[in-house]
């Protein structure tokens, strides 16, 4: 049972962060070599999220649960620092790599959302230490948040 719900988890996490990239390529027009090279470091954390989520899954409940948590939780904010980087490199300076339609005060918006992350995904890392069940409840948290549309987050 547990490798069927880690499945379940790790499908529902990686759907959750293509959404969210292809959400932030609406906004890029083009790319450079440096883009493609943050876009693969992005993919390669995407692609290790089932290991950490197997590994939770094995250990949950058990006494190296909080090593699989915090690897777990790590896992999600290296991918959180990297989304930030992606963005930031895509929006930053006279790169042009945007869109026409995407504003400068669309730019700050989404630089503070995706600023969020990283925060919160450290958080979760650190409350691992205080409570295994609180720090995967507050990434589940996390998830659903993402999963929404940042108008409709905006809109609550």
């Amino acid at each position: 049972m547990p490798s069927y719900v880690s499945f379940v988890i790790s499908f529902a996490f990686i759907g959750i962060m293509w959404v969210n990239h292809h959400r932030m390529f609406t906004h890029i027009r083009r790319c450079d070599d440096a883009l493609l090279a943050f876009n693969l470091l992005l993919l390669m954390g995407v692609t290790a999220v089932p290991f950490p989520t197997s590994v939770l899954a094995a250990h949950l409940g058990g006494p190296d649960q909080r090593t699989a948590a915090a690897l777990f939780n790590g896992t999600f904010l290296a991918i959180a620092i990297v989304f930030n980087v992606l963005w930031r490199y895509a929006a930053s300076g006279r790169r042009r790599l945007l869109s026409v339609e995407t504003d400068a005060a669309s730019v700050t918006r989404i630089t503070r959302q995706y600023a969020f992350g990283p925060l919160m995904y450290l958080a979760c890392l650190v409350l691992v230490w205080v409570s295994v069940p609180a720090s995967l409840l507050l990434n589940v948290s996390l998830a659903c948040f993402f999963a929404f549309p940042p108008h409709r987050i905006r809109a609550l």
